[in-house]
């Protein structure tokens, strides 16, 4: 069971102290699995860091093949490792999916579990950006490709795909915005994998599997990447030839595949490009980006999965260098559960979201991206804001890259009761998540006063309710901040939190000064 299990039984419970976890990362999957860490800290700024109780038992993922194509049996299978129940390394899980494996298979294309629905549509949400769509975003622009993640130091870990020798031809792969295309190949040289890291214009991937469980797949980011596009950058009319179960370029991605043909695999990818040059050309994604008024969840968690791939996965290890004599593990509130989040205080693209103890800055940007709000995050431990900040760079360039718009994010060091752009920014939010689960009662107390300044209507999300149970407005308490929120007691979902895999209760109290001032005119 997990830590929290203790939670569900209402009362208080103890802290057993044993190694710390970081939450894994599963580098890319069509459907992402979760992750397990712990949690809980007597005294921390960040939310994110709670101390420690590893689970080191591993649930099983489960998976789907493109081999599971009854129309295509492979004689034989691509030799890609499966998933073991237990890993070395710290793995990446962005995504909520509940997960287990049965399968051994290679290139796996996955079912998505049941995941909630995503925030409203909201007609002020503006969600293509224009310059991606314009001849200045076709020029090169820094971010971190493929290519660096299964090269240098780590080449060793993969092989050629499809069985190839080393030196493979590249696949390029087309996004929907006007970027160029993006390269999967094996580097040759230190100049080539120098450009690699520069400039999109020269984005490569290589086409390489891993030879371990642990390891970024290029092939199944191929197929994840054409689906998603496939999902939500194509008009109804052009959809067919994406997704006809017998010719479409999903279903032929998934034959190769299962038949282990990179000639198959490279035909299907040409046409994929080639059909979204010309609906990038003729305006045909354009028009429906400009239509589009809210963007799913796992539309969001493929993008936010590639940016952690690409930043914290391959300095995740940092994350366990704490100060001497404490006990902190780094957990996370998942995608699944920030997206329920959003839905339930109807957060929109207009609005201020403020995350307070950002960690990563995983909220951070999620809030920016799927909601299109300025997004706001702040955190002390230096490893994680270090981290963020590549996390942030990231997703200027990917959002890019996939023709988005994202809200303003603004990631800030320090203590959040101090910096002074914290806050000013309390006062205008929207909503204010904080995850004070390993928050003393002296901690709360000193946030709770930030509450005097905060507007009214202000939902404030946090693990543990600032409102004792029970509390009534009195004379003897009239003073209490507390007196000014309203709360409300919600259940999340198993999977929700990267700690534990069990369900729990959270809050959302918002800023309502009316039952105050009905108890000062003698009407409570």
């Amino acid at each position: 069971m997990g830590f929290f299990d203790h939670l569900q039984k209402g009362g208080a419970f103890s802290l057993q102290p044993q190694k710390a976890q970081v939450r894994k990362v599963v580098q890319t999957r069509p459907a992402l699995p979760k992750s397990k860490s712990t949690s809980q800290t007597p005294d921390s700024r960040s939310p994110r860091v709670q101390s420690s109780s590893e689970r080191s038992r591993k649930t099983p993922l489960q998976s789907r093949s493109a081999s599971t194509d009854p129309e295509a049996r492979p004689s034989k299978r691509l030799n890609t490792p499966t998933r073991g129940r237990k890993r070395p390394t710290p793995e990446q899980r962005l995504s909520s999916d509940d997960d287990t494996s049965d399968s051994d298979v290679s290139f796996e294309v996955r079912k998505r579990a049941r995941t909630s629905a995503s925030a409203e549509p909201d007609p002020e949400r503006r969600l293509r950006s224009l310059k991606a769509f314009s001849e200045e975003g076709s020029r090169p622009f820094k971010m971190v490709h493929a290519a660096a993640i299964t090269s240098g130091q780590k080449a060793g870990k993969f092989k050629a795909a499809f069985g190839a020798e080393e030196k493979t031809k590249p696949i390029f792969l087309q996004y929907p915005s006007a970027s160029q295309k993006e390269k999967y190949v094996r580097p040759i040289d230190d100049d080539v994998r120098n450009m690699l890291i520069s400039y999109s214009s020269l984005l490569r991937y290589e086409c390489v599997v891993p030879r371990d469980n642990d390891e970024f797949r290029s092939i199944d980011e191929i197929v994840q990447v054409i689906e998603t596009v496939a999902d939500n950058y194509i008009p109804a009319e052009e959809a067919d030839e994406f997704n006809n179960e017998t010719t479409g370029i999903k279903r032929r991605l998934r034959r190769a595949l299962a038949v282990v043909s990179e000639t198959q695999f490279r035909e299907a990818v040409d046409d994929y490009n080639k059909a979204i040059t010309r609906l990038r050309e003729n305006g045909s994604i354009a028009k429906l980006l400009d239509a589009t008024q809210r963007m799913n969840l796992p539309w969001v968690e493929r993008i936010l999965t590639q940016i952690y791939a690409r930043t914290v996965s391959p300095r995740v290890e940092s994350l366990r260098q704490y100060e001497n004599g404490t006990d902190n593990v780094y957990g996370e509130l998942l995608p699944r559960f920030i997206s329920n989040i959003f839905k339930e205080t109807k957060l929109k693209s207009s609005q201020v979201f403020v995350d307070l103890g950002s960690g990563v800055g995983n909220v951070v940007l999620q809030a920016a991206l799927e909601i299109g709000c300025e997004s706001w995050g702040c955190e002390m431990m230096a490893n994680a804001c270090d981290l963020a900040d590549l996390q942030q760079s990231e997703f200027k360039a990917r959002c890019r890259l996939w023709g988005l718009l994202p809200g303003k994010t603004h990631l800030v060091r320090g203590d959040f009761l101090e910096q002074e752009s914290i806050v000013n920014v309390l006062k205008r939010a929207d909503v204010v998540l904080i995850n004070n689960q390993a928050f003393t009662p002296q901690l709360n107390n000193e946030l709770i006063n930030h509450f005097l300044d905060m507007k009214e209507g202000c939902q404030i999300v946090s693990l543990k309710s600032f409102v004792p149970a029970g509390h009534k407005i009195q004379s003897r308490n009239l003073n209490s901040p507390i007196n000014l929120l309203k709360v409300q007691q919600k259940n999340y979902w198993s999977n929700s939190v990267s700690w534990t895999d069990v369900g729990g209760t959270y809050f959302i109290a918002t800023k309502d000064s009316s039952r105050l001032q009905a108890f000062a005119n003698g009407l409570l």
